[in-house]
Order: C-alpha cells, then structure tokens, then sequence
C-alpha cells in the first residue's frame, strides 16, 4: 500500500478546475519531486494532502487513511512545511520549539530531548537563543523542518522549501532533506529549482493545469523526454542559411534555430535532431558546414536532463 495515495482527486474553485482527476501513488521512503508551472494545482495538492482542504470529490489517502475521514489520525503521521512560516513574534528560536512540542504532548524531560535533537539535526543549536523574526530566511526554513521534526512524522510535505534562498541556503537545505530521506521519511517536496530536484528525488510528478502529465522514477522521465540525439552547433553568422543548408541532410528528422541570447552570453544555436535509427554520421555535420563556407564556435550533443524533460512535456511535446 503506497505511503501517499490520491485516486482522482479533483478540487474546483467555483469554475476553476484546480485538480483534475488527479492520480498519485508515492511509496514508503520515497522522496517525491512534484514539479509544475505557477497555479499548476501543486500547492492545493499539498494543502489537502496536510488535511487543510477538502477535494470536491475523489480521495486522498495518507498511510492509508483518508483525508477528510481521518483527519485526527494523519496529521501525527504528517509534517507540513509551507512556502512562508509563519513567525511568532518576540519568540526565541528554542521557545518556538518547546511551544510546538507541547502542542504535541510531548512534555518534561521528553520535550527537552526532543527540541535538543532536532535542533542538532537540523544545525540551528547556536541559534536558540536567537529571535525567531530575526533569522534569515534560509534559517527560518530550517526552523520550519524542525518544527515539523518534533513529532517524529511519517511524511513530510513541503511547499517550495528553497524558495528565495541564497545558493548557500539551498545547498545546506538540500543536504538536510538528504540526511531526512536516509532516516526513512517519505518526503514530498515542490519545487522550481530542478535541478535540485533531479539530484535529491527517486521519482517524480509533473502537473500541469491541473493534470498530471508524468508520474514514476526519474531516469524513466529522462527516456521519455528524450526524442532521440540532439546535436548542438553554434555558427559564428548566417546561422539562418546554415539552418536551411542542414534541413536538406538526410538522417535529420528536425532542425531548428535557437535565437541569440546576449543576457546569457549566448549566440544562435542551431539544434539538429538526428533519427532514431542512427542513418547519419555526426561527423558529416561540421564537414558539410565547413565546406559551404560556415564558421563553426562550438559543436555537441545535448544532455537531456530534468529541465528539458520539463519544457518537453509541458509543451506537449511528448504526450
């Protein structure tokens, strides 16, 4: 039986179809990259998984208990870690924790153990004594993880943990939901940062509009984006014709011109897409440019990984 389970669960604002039939099935263990563009139905998704919305119909299970019916029994099993936490002001970083212990039951010298652990676990000791509004917001997210810590949840949901962090920030987020993952905790994590995603999650989800587009490991999402090999050129000028020129090759299923990008550093790019087959020699490529007068900057074959896959499947690309 899966950890996290969700069986069309569908949730509607007025006429706005939030999610649409949404099916889900996360194991024990897992950790679960759920990835989708802005108003895509992730956070709705997490809010009722946490118990804090009901769907308008289907289910959702937690352990196998359902939202909605069981709600006195899944939020011990549960951790909910929002996009923003909500400070309490004045509140030092160790009373926060002892606060929401007792909201826990967890009391005496239990309750004091328990705040030590998380908050060696989670690197914020020399902090306790610290103002809660005065922390930074890469601190205040790892006080976020602590607080949900305290009850030594099942699941942990979290709702764009690395949103507006620093590069510091993140990677030390990153590692704590490592350590968290070889504890054994099933973790579902939102978030736009991919290629973190791609690094720390087993499998994961894309939704868009609503509807979930991909579900399962990461490297079987790689396969499915991958159309076939992609080779990358960059021409120093005239990349229009030397587009034109590599269209009439033979063994090129697609050639496409990407546009310059100064921001970026980048000139015209032009991405031919070899057939499955393998009928066409890479090498004829330069060759052909290089005789019809082209000047070649750079030349290799693209990596599919989690970002393309994303942009693959949420255009459509890949049904």
């Amino acid at each position: 039986m899966p950890m996290i389970e969700t069986v069309n669960l569908t949730r509607k604002y007025g006429e706005l179809v939030a999610l649409d039939n949404l099916n889900l099935a996360i194991e024990a263990g897992e950790c679960f990259g759920f990835i989708g563009p802005n108003g895509a139905g992730k956070t709705t998704t997490i809010k009722i998984l946490a118990t804090l919305l009901k769907p308008s119909w289907g289910e959702a299970r937690i352990d196998g208990k359902t939202v909605g019916y069981q709600n006195h029994l899944i939020r011990p099993l549960i951790g909910y870690v929002p996009d923003f936490m909500g400070a309490y002001d004045d509140m030092l970083v160790g009373e926060y924790l002892e606060f929401f212990a007792s909201c826990y039951g967890i009391h005496g010298p239990a309750r004091r153990a328990v705040v030590k652990d998380v908050l060696e676990l989670t690197d914020l000791v020399h902090k306790t004594e610290s103002e809660v509004n005065g922390l930074s917001r890469g601190m205040q997210q790892r006080l976020s993880i602590a607080r949900v810590l305290l009850h030594d949840p099942k699941v942990l949901l979290l709702d764009e943990p690395a949103s507006g962090l620093d590069p510091r920030a993140r990677i030390e987020i990153r590692e704590l939901l490592k350590e968290l993952r070889r504890m054994g905790k099933t973790i579902l994590i939102s978030s736009h940062i991919l290629h973190e995603l791609a690094e720390l999650c087993t499998s994961v989800g894309i939704i868009e509009k609503g509807k979930l587009v991909y579900s399962g490991p990461v490297r079987e999402i790689m396969a499915k984006a991958s159309r076939g090999p992609i080779v990358q050129i960059e021409v120093v000028d005239r990349a229009e014709e030397a587009v034109a020129l590599l269209r009439g090759v033979r063994g090129l299923v697609q050639v496409d011109l990407v546009p310059a990008d100064p921001a970026a550093g980048r000139s015209s790019r032009i991405d031919a897409m070899l057939d499955a087959k393998g009928t066409l020699d890479v090498s004829e490529l330069p060759n052909r440019l290089v005789v019809a007068g082209f000047r070649l900057r750079s030349m290799q074959m693209e990596m599919v990984n989690l970002e393309t896959a994303f942009m693959r499947l949420t255009r459509g690309i890949v049904s």
